[in-house]
């Protein structure tokens, strides 16, 4: 339960699971307790102390008392849909990130001979869930272009972990994954020598970065208080170090939510193409 103007809300879930390595944790914690400080300046008390660090990046549904959460753009139009209401898009300082937009890159054993996208044809791939934007949408759009309607990797395997797909392409149990070019820019961050091992072989199309938001049933209100704290804590002096932690340059307002939408747009093209899944 949050109070608001005097008003109790029964909004309470916090977690931020998109990116959350646990030797990220107390980054995530520190951007909560940012946005904590600027939440109470603007008036709501009882605020959850801490973030939920066991939610799944895909869980089954968003929770109708979720306050905040991070959510990956492809499920809110599909299983998520009419779940979550957008509140702002991350903008972070991450290679192939471009404003508030990110990526998916498809990464192989550093000492592999892939050259090309195309090289991966036969090969052994592995990918986090079918619901992902980054580990299935936009690489099945990529993968359309080449595929000619016929499946294109010789085994794939549906795991549920970015980060652990990028281990197993280093472990050679795999021959290449898909994954958010953000994740990657972290795991290059804490976990050098995995990232040293592996290599990106190529980027696929660009996609607006996974949004902050709150439940459908959040009011006005509260979702105008969100997004001021987010932005505050994107742009106040004093959280620098919070920013820093997180590789985030800006938190930006999502001024035509249709560009989520328009993520679909991925999934006709390859349906078009004669590939429907990325098998």
């Amino acid at each position: 339960m949050v109070w608001i103007g005097g008003h109790a809300v029964p909004f309470g879930k916090v977690s931020l699971p998109m990116y959350n390595l646990p030797e990220m944790r107390s980054e995530n914690r520190m951007f909560w307790d940012a946005l904590r400080v600027e939440l109470s300046r603007l008036g709501l008390n009882d605020l959850p102390d801490a973030l939920d660090l066991q939610r799944v990046p895909v869980p089954a549904a968003i929770d109708a008392d979720t306050l905040l959460t991070q959510v990956c753009g492809y499920p809110l139009q599909t299983i998520y849909r009419g779940q979550a209401a957008l509140l702002a898009a991350p903008v972070y300082a991450a290679e192939y990130c471009v404003g508030a937009t990110h990526c998916g890159i498809f990464i192989v054993n550093r000492d592999s001979s892939f050259e090309r996208l195309e090289d991966l044809r036969g090969c052994r791939f592995a990918y986090n869930s079918r619901h992902s934007n980054s580990g299935m949408n936009l690489p099945r759009r990529s993968i359309a272009d080449i595929a000619h309607g016929k499946p294109f990797f010789g085994a794939i395997a549906e795991t549920h972990s970015h980060p652990d797909n990028i281990e197993r392409v280093a472990r050679g149990e795999v021959d290449a994954t898909c994954v958010d070019c953000v994740t990657y820019a972290f795991v290059a961050r804490y976990r050098r020598p995995l990232a040293e091992t592996t290599r990106v072989l190529a980027p696929t199309p660009p996609s607006p970065s996974i949004p902050f938001v709150t439940s459908v049933g959040a009011g006005a209100d509260l979702k105008e208080a969100l997004r001021n704290a987010l932005f505050r804590v994107a742009r106040a002096d004093e959280w620098s170090q919070v920013r820093a932690g997180l590789m985030l340059q800006d938190i930006v307002p999502i001024g035509d939510a249709s560009v989520y939408e328009d993520l679909l747009q991925y999934e006709y093209e390859a349906r078009a193409l004669g590939y429907p899944e990325l098998h």
